[in-house]
């Protein structure tokens, strides 16, 4: 555990496995939900990409506060790969439920592309939370 004024380690199996299960916790409602595969449908995609962007700017916020304790100097590109990385693992783990689910729909690219980061907004958000939650 760090302390306050200690920046975090490197990435390694423990934090995968964390934002793994993290990120499962909160996929399984909401990839399940027939809400969430018709919004994939319907919204439009400059709204998918804001919410990208969202995903990234909160990641980053609790990335920044809860993991880093706001201490990045000379540490930026550790910084933003945790965040990159978390994120990734998040969209994996939403792929890999939603092939499960038979809801991966690979000839719609387009559909398929909003229902991944759909699903992932919240997913990553709590998948960074658990990994964080042993660096604080």
């Amino acid at each position: 555990m760090n302390s306050g004024n200690e920046a975090p380690s490197g990435f390694n199996l423990e934090d995968f496995i964390q934002i793994v299960i993290g990120s499962s916790l909160l996929i399984a409602p909401i990839a399940f939900s027939e809400e969430a595969w018709r919004l994939s449908e319907s919204l439009p995609l400059f709204n998918v990409f804001f919410i990208m962007v969202l995903s990234l700017l909160f990641l980053g916020l609790y990335v920044y506060q809860g993991i880093y304790s706001a201490n990045i100097k000379n540490r930026l590109s550790a910084f933003i790969f945790r965040i990159f990385i978390d994120y990734v693992i998040t969209l994996m783990v939403v792929v890999v439920i939603l092939f499960a689910l038979d809801k991966l729909p690979l000839s719609n690219p387009d559909v398929l592309f909003k229902r991944i980061v759909l699903i992932a907004f919240p997913a990553s958000l709590v998948g960074v939370v658990v990994d964080g939650l042993d660096k604080e």
